[in-house]
């Protein structure tokens, strides 16, 4: 006689738990799909056959392009174009997604909402697609000066700065833009060269960090060979990435030392850019007098600032 097998309330509810969410995710999923499938379709609808060089043909019974034509205009198969509008659950690409949002003529909103729809990580629009710094953002970051102030990206590529900042971090303003970063700034510049002096403190964080934002870039080779290379060049690094932690992004201390000027403490604060997804304006802020004061000092004397070594 088999011995019922009395199961602990605690997995139960753990099991009934996983079964709730499992049924909300399946449920959103489903809801994705039927944005998807309407918002195609109503993108079709939009472009006529004469603006993308086709015959208007005769007896058309729905306005714009058919289904067939957009597969053939961007090179996919009318099957699959078909299923993807009727909002199945199939995979697709970004490279397959770039050429429907071509067919389609869709902006960059457009386009990210497709992404989205599709479930497609790579949709997230960021520098490494389009690095042109917005037209206001330069005279913003000198508004911002004494403050030292950039303009980054997803991956924190430095796209812009003030001049704060270039006398606070002179290599770094002027490193090559491969290497223009502040995570591989922080992490390969040699210790005996490396003004941020807390970076032992925060290392895991700043690691926890990128992953947060890598995760919604996993897919695109930049990112790949980013973080291939900086794992290569930082055994820290390496180190800290193999215990895939992550955090969202905040405020930070970030503390610099030169010989001659002593310790810079200061506060940096990110503000994002709602029409560059990804990209943000990050200020320092000394966080107390005799911090603003040194760094006063360093922009008046900018050559304390080169190749500093640590006492």
């Amino acid at each position: 006689m088999t011995t019922p097998v009395t199961v602990p309330a605690a997995v139960r509810d753990i099991s009934a738990a996983s079964q709730t969410v499992s049924v909300r995710a399946v449920a959103r999923s489903g809801r994705r799909r039927g944005e998807l499938a309407l918002f195609l379709r109503s993108r079709r609808e939009r472009i006529s056959p004469q603006e993308v060089g086709m015959p208007p043909g005769p007896r058309r019974r729905t306005p714009g392009l058919r289904r067939e034509e957009v597969a053939q205009l961007a090179g996919v198969g009318v099957t699959w174009y078909t299923w993807l509008e009727q909002g199945r659950p199939i995979n697709a690409s970004a490279q397959v997604l770039d050429a429907v949002a071509r067919t389609l003529r869709l902006d960059d909103a457009e386009r990210q909402h497709l992404y989205r729809l599709a479930d497609v990580p790579q949709a997230q629009r960021g520098a490494d697609r389009d690095d042109d710094v917005p037209r206001d953002v330069p005279a913003i970051l000198d508004a911002l000066d004494p403050l030292p102030a950039m303009l980054l990206n997803a991956r924190s590529d430095v796209l812009s700065w003030n001049g704060a900042f270039a006398d606070l971090l002179p290599a770094l303003a002027a490193a090559p833009p491969e290497r223009r970063n502040t995570v591989w700034y922080a992490f390969t510049t040699p210790s005996c060269c490396n003004p941020f002096r807390n970076l032992h403190e925060q290392a895991s964080e700043h690691v926890a960090i990128f992953r947060y934002r890598y995760s919604q870039h996993m897919r695109e080779p930049e990112w790949l060979d980013f973080v291939r290379r900086i794992c290569a060049a930082s055994p820290l690094f390496a180190e800290l990435w193999a215990t895939h932690d992550v955090a969202p992004p905040g405020q930070c201390n970030k503390v610099y030392w030169y010989p001659k000027i002593g310790a810079i403490a200061t506060r940096s604060t990110s503000l994002d850019l709602t029409d560059q997804p990804g990209n943000r304006l990050v200020v320092y802020t000394p966080v107390d007098d005799d911090s603003r004061d040194r760094l006063a000092r360093l922009r008046a004397h900018p050559e304390f600032a080169i190749a500093p070594h640590r006492h």
